[in-house]
Order: C-alpha cells, then sequence, then structure tokens
C-alpha cells in the first residue's frame, strides 16, 4: 500500500489556541476513514490540512506523495475532491446545479468566461445522476434542500477524478431521511473500487456509513485512537473522546451510542 496521506507530529497554533496538537496519521489506498470527535476537537482543521488549503505551523503535511511547503497548492489541489459548509458558501446562489459541478474542473464556483469542454459538461451530468440529481441540473443552488446541496457538492467533488475525496460534515442540517439517503449512497460510494480513497468528518456516529474501513478519534486537537473501525469505534474510546460514559452498539456497519445510566 502507498501513503495517500502521511502527517507526522502535525500541529495548529492561532495566538494561545492549539487547533490540532502533534498529530499523527497515515492514510492508505483503498482505505475509507471517518474523523469523530465533540465539536471544537480539531476535526475540520485537519481536514482542511489533508486538502491543501491550510499550512501546520508545525510538522510534515504529506498529501498524494507531495509535501506541503514545497508543492504548488494550486497544482495539487485538483487531485483532491473536497466538500464542505465553508466551500458551500462560496457558490453563488444564482448558479445552476450543472454549473455548480462543472466549475470544479478549473477550481472555481461561479461560472464566467473559462471555457468546458463537451467531455465535462458529459461528466457532471453523468455525476449528477449518479447522485439522483439529473432532473434538477438547471434549478438554481439556491433554490435547492439543504439534502439535494448536500449530493450536489459531493458530485462536483468528485469532478475531477481525484485520487481523495474529503467529506467535512456531510450530513449536518439534513433530517432523518435526507441522512439515511446520505448514508445509504455513501455505502454505496464506499463499496465501489474505483472510488478515490474517503475521509468523512462528523460528530455523529450514526452518520457512519457501512463500507467505512477505519476511524480516527480526536479531543482537544489530539488523536484518542486511529486505526481499524472495529477497533476505534469502542465504548471505551467513545467514551474518553466525548466525555461521556457511553454504550456502543453496531448493526449490519451501522453504529449507535447511547449514554448509560
Amino acid at each position: 500500500m502507498s501513503d495517500v496521506l502521511e502527517l507526522t507530529s502535525v500541529s495548529v497554533v492561532r495566538g494561545s489556541k492549539t487547533l490540532l496538537d502533534k498529530v499523527d496519521w497515515q492514510v492508505n489506498d483503498g482505505e475509507r476513514w471517518v474523523v469523530l470527535g465533540p465539536n471544537g476537537a480539531g476535526k475540520t482543521t485537519l481536514l482542511q490540512i489533508a486538502a491543501a488549503r491550510l499550512h501546520p505551523s508545525s510538522g510534515t503535511a504529506g498529501i498524494l506523495d507531495e509535501t506541503l511547503g514545497r508543492v504548488d497548492v494550486f497544482e495539487l489541489r485538483p487531485r483532491i475532491g473536497f466538500s464542505s459548509a465553508a466551500l458551500a458558501s462560496h457558490i453563488p446562489e444564482h448558479e445552476n446545479v450543472l454549473n455548480v459541478v462543472v466549475t470544479a474542473a478549473y477550481g472555481v464556483t461561479g461560472r464566467w468566461q473559462e471555457g468546458y469542454e463537451r467531455d465535462d459538461e458529459r461528466r457532471a451530468f453523468a455525476l449528477l445522476n449518479d447522485w439522483g440529481m439529473g432532473p434538477l441540473l438547471n434549478r438554481t443552488f439556491a433554490s435547492l434542500s439543504e439534502g439535494e446541496r448536500k449530493r450536489v457538492q459531493i458530485a462536483r467533488a468528485l469532478m475531477t477524478d481525484p485520487e481523495l475525496l474529503l467529506l467535512d460534515e456531510p450530513g449536518a442540517g439534513l433530517d432523518l431521511g435526507g441522512r439515511e439517503e446520505l448514508v445509504h449512497r455513501l455505502a454505496e460510494l464506499a463499496g465501489d473500487e474505483d472510488a478515490p480513497v474517503m475521509v468523512l468528518v462528523t460528530h455523529h456516529l450514526e452518520e457512519v456509513p457501512p463500507g467505512f474501513t477505519h476511524a480516527m478519534l480526536l479531543r482537544d486537537g489530539g488523536v484518542v485512537a486511529a486505526g481499524p473501525i472495529e477497533e476505534v469505534l469502542t465504548a471505551e474510546h467513545l467514551s474518553t473522546t466525548f466525555g461521556v460514559d457511553l454504550d456502543v452498539t453496531e448493526n449490519a456497519g451501522r453504529y449507535t451510542a447511547t449514554a448509560r445510566r
């Protein structure tokens, strides 16, 4: 296996606050990772480094055989599919769904004067169909439901056929039906041998799709546990991570946690 991500003693410090504290993390070809932790644990900061959108204050971040600080990030980023609320906030509300996806080919969030090949538009349309959004390709992004927006964002993240797919809290804001639809589609993607390496960030155990192979738990910027998912998502590790005594159950690859009474 080759390293897709290799973080060595990575820290991020802003003023007097340490957002990540000497994180070591290795992600290999074929793996599907979930990163869990409470609010403020450092999950989004970790994903921003993995997406080559943030440099560590110290330590070394290796991404797709390149090292941050020694590579042109504008050449590296197209190899990484990235979906996040922060990125979505830059999409013009009037932009139609097809353009939201196709503009990923140039790494921009609004269509202006770029020239796109017919193959680009065909790929964007195919991805929208894959995520159940083909019939809405001419709708404006602003007119979509939250669940529809999430699916469009994931289609956009896949537009450049990335080697690494990073999803920052894709289930945030979804109702139960929307969450279950998203989990089902992500489980299908995780089971596709041709899919890129995946990293999913969440703070809800119920949002972990079946088929994910590894997990990392963060608390206060540090790693509580990391490794094969069945060894990490235990009552002991999750109780330490969230600061609550928890009982954890697993059924057909889906996990749930409840407080002990």
